[in-house]
């Protein structure tokens, strides 16, 4: 287990921002990872857990306690049933499910960070989430101090949420278990109409699963959601902020709001979200408050190629970011009635 004292911690994340850590510690096993957990648990320091770094703003004066980087690796494949240690890279391990032949999860192609934080976010993009294939969360329950086992239904997913995230001070994912679908080569049914737009078919079809992951990696990078280096359009946490779901009343008022601002013609995007809600899109209304793409003049800035991320254009602190994702936030509200939250975790600071 690697141990450094006074590490940076911004080359972890995808955003390159944030203060170093008191202590680092890399697990590249289980049995690390729970060791390192109890004893900051038994000092009564405070645990920063850091997978792939995709979904995480810290602050400018980092993190007074241990940070545990975990750095497992495990991919195991039994008939249709897949395996990942929580320190697999996402989007390598979606690859080689497609190489198999197996579908539920090729539509989260390219999506950066670590097969563990799949299930606490509940991620998904482009018509699939992980809630529909994970059939097991293997944890370390830090209130029991034992490992546990949590089958889908005891995962409370719901809409980029779960059972972890609701308590993150409580479960360290150790693995994940997947259910996918041998369907002779094909993906899952496309259920998203832009990817089913991009592949040529109707929503519903399926289509090889090496198409369906090459649209879906093509659609992401030309958003700057796929990460390069290079790039600084890339340099973000992807979506920063969770599309609206609005009650039915919430929903009329937007909608007013809508027509006074943008003229009685003006529809705002809007998709049932059940028990009687209404899920519409940040980045339409991140758009339509006057934000667009490139929108910014310091070192952090709205992405040149979608408004939903804001970015790092190099040299930015993360009070840069923050101070745009406030400027946001208020000319959203400020608009329309709807108070945007934030998708990224936040560590020392907060909107």
């Amino acid at each position: 287990m690697q141990e450094l004292h006074d590490a940076p911690l911004a080359p972890l994340t995808t955003f390159r921002l944030g203060g170093p850590a008191t202590r680092l510690v890399t697990a590249a096993t289980d049995a690390e990872v729970i060791a390192a957990v109890r004893a900051a648990d038994d000092s009564g320091t405070p645990l920063l857990v850091i997978g792939g770094g995709s979904n995480l703003v810290i602050g400018d004066k980092g993190f007074d306690g241990t940070a545990l980087r975990i750095a497992t690796t495990g991919f195991e494949l039994r008939g249709t049933t897949l395996e990942l240690a929580a320190g697999e890279v996402w989007t390598d391990a979606v690859a080689r499910t497609v190489e198999a032949g197996l579908a539920g999860i090729e539509c989260l192609a390219g999506i950066p960070g670590s097969a563990g934080a799949t299930p606490i976010q509940n991620v998904g993009a482009y018509g699939q989430e992980v809630s529909s294939t994970v059939t097991e969360v293997v944890a370390y329950d830090r209130r029991s101090r034992e490992t546990v086992t949590l089958a889908n239904e005891e995962c409370a997913f719901s809409y980029r949420y779960s059972r972890f995230k609701a308590d993150p001070e409580r479960y360290v994912v150790l693995r994940v278990r997947f259910g996918l679908e041998d369907a002779g080569g094909l993906s899952a049914p496309v259920r998203y109409a832009e990817a089913a737009r991009t592949l040529a078919v109707e929503p519903g079809d399926r289509v090889p699963l090496a198409d369906a992951r090459e649209a879906v990696l093509k659609l992401r990078a030309g958003k700057g959601m796929v990460l390069d280096p290079e790039d600084h359009d890339t340099w973000s946490a992807g979506s920063f902020f969770t599309n609206p779901i609005l009650t039915d009343e919430q929903f009329a008022a937007f909608h007013a709001r809508v027509r006074e601002r943008l003229g009685d013609a003006a529809e705002p995007p809007a998709y049932p979200a059940g028990d009687g809600r209404t899920k519409t899109s940040a980045a339409w209304l991140i758009d339509k408050a006057g934000f667009t793409k490139g929108y910014g003049s310091g070192a952090a800035r709205i992405s040149t190629k979608h408004t939903l991320a804001l970015t790092n254009r190099g040299g930015a602190t993360t009070e840069d970011l923050l101070e745009l994702a406030r400027e946001v936030v208020a000319g959203v509200r400020e608009a329309f009635g709807v108070t945007l939250v934030n998708e990224p975790v936040t560590v020392g600071v907060s909107l």
